[in-house]
């Protein structure tokens, strides 16, 4: 989250390269996962860290679908992906009650313990870069 509130994409690119990423509502039924933001780097992503503010243009990306409302029943999941399919990050799943828990600095991701929606977990940024490469 920026210091005026604004939701951020933030990414940590481990060793592989990402070109873009996409927020859907998280659903056991794939018939109901919908896309609701799509944004494209304007270059591939190579290690190291990014950000982007989901709402509004952000220097060096490109929404290709604009961020949709959120709402309050939905479960949201962000993900990093490629123009090929090669790869993708991890994704991270928030609610709208997760997000308005974030505050500047801060960042939500799932640390890779294995333990379902407890396996994501919020930290400073300093300690998500240092930390959020260990388990890929």
């Amino acid at each position: 989250m920026t210091d005026d509130g604004q939701l951020l994409g933030v990414m940590l690119v481990c060793g592989h390269q990402i070109d873009g990423a996409t927020l859907y509502v998280d659903s056991a039924d794939v018939d109901s996962e919908v896309t609701v933001g799509s944004w494209a780097a304007d270059r591939p992503l190579t290690a190291g860290l990014a950000t982007w503010t989901l709402d509004s243009p952000s220097a060096g990306w490109t929404a290709t679908r604009s961020l949709k409302p959120l709402t309050a029943k939905a479960t949201y999941a962000l993900y990093g992906w490629t123009k090929d399919n090669s790869w993708s990050s991890s994704s991270v799943s928030f609610t709208l009650t997760d997000r308005d828990r974030l505050t500047p600095g801060t960042v939500r991701y799932d640390d890779g313990s294995g333990n379902g929606d407890e396996s994501a977990i919020t930290v400073p940024v300093a300690e998500f870069k240092a930390r959020a490469c260990e388990n890929s």
